[in-house]
């Protein structure tokens, strides 16, 4: 496993070039889930392992809008209650706090994930519902959600990480990604690029499902959506670091 860190101490891990299926044709899947197609991964990617923690986004916006921000935990939680567009400035932000640390100069550009790049970081070369498994009753020692939360988020990396080395990226908090919202795959882009064109653009997308969503919501191609400005205390983010 490839891994990169950036001044601040986040890893990122690299997404291997590639062809990869993405959506869920199954029966037992929501309609909009599918077509799945197959896209292609052609340039150097890297997704942080971990979502975007509360300590993080004080460190370069020095404020913190969670709900779940009290505790000696706290710094350690997702960062929840951010709407899309600040999800979307928060790597141009990210950007220019590390340019200013001194002898740190940053190469690419941090952005929030594809909706497609989120699956396949999710799936991690499996194809089952989780990347733990297909059986509902198996993922809760793997994934937070509505039955073993405690009614709360929970402080990211106590859950074994899926194959690729990749933390809380079902379950805990559900994560913004660029796409505009459609009611099903049909048409969706094959490289991997988000899906802007028609839809609803008021709406994006966010994956993973959260402490609240019941398991079904945080299988690996399960889909969700939210108004831009919408903040909720099961939404945050994850960063995707690319090269240019």
């Amino acid at each position: 496993m490839d891994v990169r860190m950036d001044p601040l101490g986040q890893e990122y891990v690299r997404i291997p070039c590639g062809t990869y299926r993405v959506g869920n044709d199954s029966p037992a899947a929501h309609p909009n889930e599918s077509p799945s197609r197959i896209v292609q991964i052609s340039e150097e990617l890297w997704i942080s392992q971990r979502p975007v923690l509360q300590s993080i986004w004080s460190a370069v916006m020095e404020s913190n809008p969670s709900r779940f921000s009290e505790g000696f935990e706290a710094g350690l939680r997702p960062v929840e209650r951010i709407d899309w567009m600040e999800a979307n400035d928060f790597g141009d932000k990210l950007s220019r706090h590390l340019n200013d640390l001194e002898g740190w100069h940053i190469e690419g550009e941090f952005r929030l994930p594809s909706e497609a790049e989120w699956e396949i970081a999710a799936r991690a070369g499996t194809v089952e519902e989780w990347y733990c498994g297909n059986q509902d009753r198996e993922i809760h020692q793997y994934v937070w959600n509505a039955g073993n939360s405690g009614g709360t988020s929970q402080a990211v990396g106590q859950k074994p990480a899926n194959p690729w080395g990749l933390h809380d990226i079902c379950g805990n908090v559900a994560e913004w990604c660029l796409d505009s919202w459609h009611d099903n795959m049909q048409g969706a882009p094959i490289d991997a690029s988000p899906w802007l064109s028609g839809g609803d653009s008021g709406r994006r997308v966010h994956r993973g499902g959260s402490w609240f969503t019941e398991s079904e919501a945080t299988r690996c191609s399960s889909r969700s959506s939210a108004p831009v400005d919408r903040k909720s205390d099961g939404i945050g983010m994850r960063l995707l670091w690319q090269a240019l």
